[in-house]
């Protein structure tokens, strides 16, 4: 019998790319916030933890980075605070649903992975920009990057949208929360250089992956496909067993006959065999031969 996830039992969840990204970074943030306590209970500082855990899983400089490229795809899964965690997952929630909706679930979690990853490579290329070095870099956590994707996304697709509140006597565009959120993004950056490149980096992408989805394409669609190639590979395919043993069994089948097939010029050679050396002279397989060929005539 085969384990089911226990969450196989959220209603909509293995379609559900929204809740599948919601849930990841919840627990990526409840796993880093599980470890701060337990190290601190055990009289670890904050200095010990931060060169243990935080800098290897969030984006510093290019200096780091070079010994560290494991937090390009580790910084945008976690977050520093519950509130940043909460409004992120509540714009995830809103820009995400509705490309959910109109395109379908194979695409959220693609863009975000893809915003992710080139917000966080613009954040680094930003550090080499002349001027830039006197600019303040933090270590960098948080899916704002994976957000902008998202909205730049949903804005692309579908810029007529409206949302809908209190059944249909209040009603918003989709452009409007964009432009809230776009608001709230750079005024949490502080105007920080490299904070606006990572938000440019990863508005750009969700920009383009939209652009290549309405021409017919589907940038992420290895995503799902790789997966369940491996999975052809680890798991046998019934059909293709029973097709391969019914083969061979005919192969089989075959041989035994033409083993066993009477001809008249096999007959004379046994009976001349009899007549030179006697009938203890044949061979098992003769005198198989020779009783079947007595029995058909």
């Amino acid at each position: 019998m085969q384990k089911r996830s226990p969450f196989t039992y959220i209603p909509g969840y293995s379609k559900n790319a929204v809740i599948q990204l919601i849930i990841v970074c919840g627990t990526a943030f409840v796993t880093y916030q599980f470890l701060w306590a337990i190290m601190r209970m055990t009289s670890v500082s904050e200095t010990e933890f931060n060169t243990m855990i935080r800098n290897n899983v969030s984006v510093y400089t290019l200096s780091v980075f070079r010994s560290k490229p494991w937090t390009l795809l580790t910084y945008g899964w976690l977050h520093y605070g519950f509130w940043e965690l909460l409004t992120n997952m509540l714009w995830l929630y809103c820009f995400g649903n509705l490309i959910q909706v109109l395109v379908g679930y194979k695409q959220v979690i693609p863009i975000f992975v893809y915003s992710i990853l080139m917000g966080g490579i613009f954040y680094l290329l930003c550090q080499l920009i002349p001027g830039a070095a006197f600019q303040p870099v933090y270590y960098l956590m948080g899916a704002q990057a994976g957000l902008m994707g998202l909205m730049t996304a949903s804005v692309v697709l579908a810029p007529d949208y409206k949302f809908f509140f209190m059944g249909d006597r209040f009603r918003v565009s989709i452009l409007a929360i964009a432009g809230i959120f776009l608001f709230l993004m750079i005024l949490n950056s502080r105007l920080l250089l490299p904070q606006l490149f990572l938000l440019l980096g990863g508005g750009l992408t969700g920009l383009g992956y939209m652009l290549l989805v309405k021409k017919g394409y589907r940038p992420g669609a290895w995503m799902y496909d790789l997966p369940e190639k491996i999975g052809n590979m680890t798991s046998p395919d019934e059909n293709a067993i029973r097709e391969k043993k019914y083969k061979k069994q005919q192969q089989e089948l075959m041989r035994q006959e033409s083993k066993l097939k009477i001809t008249e010029k096999r007959v004379d050679d046994i009976l001349d065999k009899i007549n030179q050396k006697g009938y203890n002279s044949l061979t098992k397989e003769e005198k198989e031969i020779l009783d079947r060929a007595g029995k058909e005539n």
